[in-house]
């Protein structure tokens, strides 16, 4: 007689597998290095300060 096997558990695997590939493939396409966030966060202070430095104070009026 035929072994009986659970086809569930197939299907589960081969779900999970696709999963983790489909979160690599983001990963490559969207994921941001390290290098990339660091000089985000750089120009937006620097652009932050600069532009807080030409700001008028109601005293200098």
């Amino acid at each position: 007689m035929a072994k009986v096997t659970n086809l569930n558990r197939y299907r589960k695997a081969k779900a999970r597998t696709d999963k983790t590939r489909q979160a690599e493939e983001n990963r490559a396409r969207f994921g941001r290095t390290k290098t990339d966030k660091t000089l985000v966060t750089t120009r937006k202070t620097k652009a932050s300060s600069h532009l807080d430095g030409h700001k008028l104070d109601k005293d200098n009026e």
